[in-house]
């Protein structure tokens, strides 16, 4: 959805950029299996960052994938808000004389659809529904290319070579396209042949999802330039067919996954009162509670670009990329004799770092100029 603002941020070089990304991210998810098959007792991300760094290791992962994870939730209210404004440009709330309309509006709309859904315990038919993401995914780049080509849209748009002062705008959200590492060591426990599956898998994976996203930022791009805005579906002619059926299509993925998304936060809260853990009005209320906090978050920083831009610099660069190959480095204790994968290894925690300074300072510029 953002791939094309990306590219348009950093120029047509920046794709470049996209690609090392991959490679970075790919080269740190075999990292990880390396950490997995020298302590077989490693089930988990967080278990990694205990064998490495103890206590507190586990604490850093444990608040990196749960902070990553709450502010995705919010950016999905946020997307959700913006794009059914866009459907409905004139549709308000008034209360008294407090009117609430725009996105706004339907970000505590669609939050209260939602809510229902964390409420579950048993989420497996929300697991089955979220895994239609790919399905999805699909759907949309093929009606975004339906649009350009039949819908009087084209693909005019030359762009520019390169913008410096975007780069760290689309280095940051080509890192967010790459966030999944935490769930990879649950993929890895799951699978029968580890030793080839994984790799294979996680190859055909990244091959995929990144011809995707170069698909989408070229054709996004070449359609609507540098005025492209932080979705892409904000900028389709919204009469068309062919752009309904891509904004409705990017409208159910995030009520799907809303409630997958803050499951690992749930659970981590309520193991903070252990004493009312079975306590179904107390959960309830911690889920109740969690929900509205994304909203009034999504209500003060509706910047869905600006947004997504922060977690990747900041939260994906680090679980990512930073922490798979700090852990490594210590598991392995590789760091000890210098070599080709050691230097290999510094130099991608030398971009991560990068990326996370100047991405997040950036971010949290175009977030504070917003407001």
């Amino acid at each position: 959805m953002s791939i094309p603002y990306a590219l348009a941020s950093g120029g047509w070089l920046s794709l470049i950029l996209l690609f090392v990304t991959a490679m970075s991210t790919f080269y740190t998810g075999l990292l990880i299996r390396k950490c997995m098959d020298i302590d077989p007792n490693i089930r988990s991300y967080p278990d990694i960052g205990e064998r490495a760094f103890g206590s507190k290791g586990r604490m850093l992962v444990v608040i990196v994938m749960c902070f990553e994870l709450y502010l995705v939730a919010t950016g999905f209210l946020i997307l959700e808000g913006d794009n059914l404004h866009n459907l409905f440009p004139k549709m308000e709330l008034q209360i008294a004389d407090f009117v609430i309309g725009g996105g706004q509006f339907f970000v505590i709309i669609v939050s209260l659809i939602i809510l229902p859904t964390v409420w579950l315990d048993n989420l497996s038919l929300l697991s089955y529904i979220s895994a239609s993401g790919v399905l999805a995914s699909v759907i949309i780049l093929c009606s975004i290319t339906w649009t350009g080509a039949f819908e009087g849209v084209g693909f005019h748009q030359k762009g520019t070579l390169i913008n410096w002062s975007g780069i760290p705008t689309a280095l940051s959200l080509y890192a967010f396209c790459y966030c999944s590492h935490p769930v990879f060591p649950t993929l890895y426990t799951s699978m029968k042949n580890k030793k080839h599956q994984f790799s294979n898998v996680l190859l055909v994976c990244f091959l995929l999802c990144t011809v995707s996203y170069a698909s989408m930022a070229v054709l996004g791009y070449m359609m609507f330039g540098a005025d492209v805005q932080s979705q892409i579906t904000l900028d389709l002619p919204v009469t068309k067919l062919s752009s309904k059926v891509a904004i409705y299509t990017a409208l159910v993925n995030p009520v799907s996954k809303y409630a997958l998304m803050v499951t690992p936060i749930v659970g981590v809260v309520e193991n903070w009162f252990p004493s009312y853990h079975k306590s179904k009005a107390f959960n309830l209320l911690i889920r109740t509670a969690l929900v509205a906090s994304t909203v009034v978050v999504a209500l003060a920083v509706p910047f869905f670009g600006s947004l997504m831009s922060l977690v990747g610099a900041s939260l994906s660069v680090t679980a990512s990329v930073l922490l798979p190959c700090l852990c490594y480095l210590k598991i392995s204790g590789v760091y000890r004799r210098l070599g080709c994968e050691v230097v290999l290894i510094s130099g991608i925690i030398t971009l991560g770092v990068l990326v996370a300074v100047f991405g997040t300072y950036t971010s949290v510029l175009e977030i504070v100029r917003q407001w």
